[in-house]
């Protein structure tokens, strides 16, 4: 299986902070149209595309969360220089010397700017940076910037997807390694027991959202998130640190911070793995959460869930990696999972 990279590189490239999903939900549904019997597009922005199965006995959903980390303008001061609130989890440090696009009228870049360090006081240059230390620059008058943005304005990173090596490099990999898996699972899944419903969801970053209001509405007897996970290869990790590894497989989620996955999805993901030949690898995160808590608690009764998360390096910067075999296993494991639902003894 040979990965289309042109289009993860638009689905990666493509601006979609939390609650501001526009642009790559529009792509998502013109990639989806031919795959699916039907789609919709709930109040809160979620996708939600249903493929039908041999029989609706059971309804599966799989998620993978559409937005983005971004900011949010907040203020413009006299000289024209842009303030701004974050849309999800920054380590401020890696905003230093990056480049971003304010969504106004019209997209304009600017540049994080801070304090230069020549006129930093000693006390400054030890102190860890803070998000508040830093603005954006867009070169602009106030005059000039405000014909463009104004105040609630999305702010997304500006970086291009690249190989390397055997690697994916790119802002935005997480999740937008997801919605290209999901994508590319709904082209090569054959033969479905259940209803399958495939659902891309707005605002995980931001407190889980999206995929809270689509498992109350389909209700799934079984769940399964698609996301991007750790991996702490890096100098420096002890190996009780490294959580996954980039080139050891897929990764099967045994639990993280707001869901213990459901032992027969684990036990069933692996057996499936093991028996189509796919590399896998166990995932415990300690810290962060995914779209597994909502899937397996959203519905009324609650869902046999779990997660096939992909192994990334640079987690929340602009230089994630991923590796292209983790990702085919990705693709693979998810598509013989759920075509194979109906042949595990899913009692307790």
């Amino acid at each position: 299986m040979e990965l289309n990279i042109d289009l993860l590189t638009k689905i990666c490239e493509l601006p979609g902070a939390p609650g501001y999903e526009q642009k790559i939900r529009a792509f998502v549904i013109e990639q989806i149209k031919p795959l699916v019997d039907e789609f919709r597009i709930d109040n809160l922005g979620n996708v939600i595309a249903l493929k039908k199965g041999l029989t609706g006995a059971k309804k599966v959903m799989a998620a993978a969360h559409m937005d983005e980390i971004g900011f949010i303008v907040t203020y413009i001061n006299e000289q024209g220089f842009i303030f701004f609130h974050p849309l999800g989890g920054f380590d401020p440090k890696t905003l230093t010397a990056q480049r971003v696009i304010v969504h106004g009228i019209k997209d304009i870049i600017g540049v994080m700017g801070s304090k230069p360090v020549h006129v930093m006081s000693a006390e400054e240059k030890v102190k860890p940076a803070k998000i508040e230390d830093f603005f954006i620059d867009t070169g602009m008058t106030k005059e000039e910037v405000e014909k463009y943005v104004s105040i609630g304005n999305p702010i997304t990173r500006e970086r291009n997807l690249i190989e390397m090596g055997n690697n994916i490099n790119c802002k935005s990999l997480d999740n937008r390694i997801s919605v290209f898996i999901l994508i590319e699972a709904l082209k090569q899944i054959q033969n479905l027991p259940y209803d399958f419903y495939a659902v891309f969801t707005v605002q995980e970053e931001v407190g889980l959202r999206g995929a809270t209001t689509a498992a109350h509405q389909i209700n799934p007897d079984f769940g399964i998130a698609i996301d991007t996970t750790i991996a702490y290869d890096v100098p420096g990790a002890r190996p009780q640190e490294k959580i996954t590894e980039l080139g050891k497989g897929t990764a099967i989620k045994i639990m993280d911070s707001s869901a213990i996955a459901d032992y027969r999805m684990v036990n069933y993901l692996k057996q499936t793995a093991s028996s189509h030949s796919i590399q896998w690898q166990p995932e415990i995160l300690t810290a962060g959460g995914t779209d597994t808590a909502p899937l397996q608690k959203g519905g009324k009764m609650g869902a046999i869930a779990g997660a096939i998360s992909i192994p990334t390096r640079h987690i929340h910067q602009v230089i994630e990696m991923v590796n292209k075999d983790d990702v085919k296993h990705s693709i693979n494991l998810l598509s013989r999972a759920v075509e194979g639902l109906d042949k595990f003894d899913w009692n307790f």
